[in-house]
């Protein structure tokens, strides 16, 4: 499994309970720094900086072919529109073929453009009910 962000701090709640069952409580950041140095970082900054650069996509540019997840639906398209820092950028999307975005029988909604705020892995920072992504964009391979 590779380590990303999300799973270094799932360790570092994990290892926070574990402490404390036994007897040896640690506060968050405490966990954090412990993590960080386990995977060889000197500090959770610094592990923190290494996955979210290793994790992250190509930079995405503006005409940029793309594929990823809208919605728990599969789409490809094109990069239409980038503002912001990498960190927290407004994409727009226009796909190649419009998704249904409702997942009801009797009702059907298509969407051809999209617009979200993703993070550096390309992931929108808006989730969906079960906690997944929104959004998730990937440089398409040519």
């Amino acid at each position: 499994m590779t380590l990303t962000i999300e799973s270094a701090k799932a360790q570092a709640k994990a290892l926070r309970q574990a402490l404390a069952t036994a007897g040896t409580p640690v506060s968050h950041a405490q966990a954090l720094e412990l993590i960080a140095r386990q995977h060889g970082a000197r500090d959770w900054n610094t592990l923190h900086a290494r996955l979210a650069q290793r994790n992250a996509p190509p930079e995405l540019a503006f005409g940029d072919r793309v594929t990823g997840r809208y919605l728990g639906q599969a789409f490809s398209g094109e990069v239409i529109g980038l503002q912001g820092p990498s960190g927290h950028r407004q994409i727009e999307l226009k796909l190649d073929r419009p998704v249904d975005v409702v997942q009801f029988e009797s009702f059907s909604n298509l969407r051809s453009r999209i617009r979200s705020v993703i993070d550096e892995t390309g992931r929108s920072l808006r989730k969906t009910s079960n906690g997944e992504p929104q959004l998730v964009v990937e440089k398409a391979l040519r």
